[in-house]
């Protein structure tokens, strides 16, 4: 990737500029997992019940 290496000889990034890769980078994420969803459905369903099972059994 040359916009890392060009990253690290040039000043900081901005927040802004983090704020936005941060950002794209969840949409990508959700979107994967969305899909991933679509294409695996049992293994999303049991996936769901696992989290429902520990915010169930979590302490505040």
């Amino acid at each position: 990737m040359p916009d890392r290496e060009s990253r690290t000889t040039d000043a900081p990034e901005s927040d802004s500029e983090r704020r936005r890769r941060r950002a794209r980078f969840l949409r990508e994420l959700a979107e994967a997992r969305a899909l991933r969803d679509r294409v695996q459905p049992r293994r999303a369903k049991a996936a769901r019940l696992r989290h429902a099972m520990r915010m169930r059994t979590f302490r505040w």
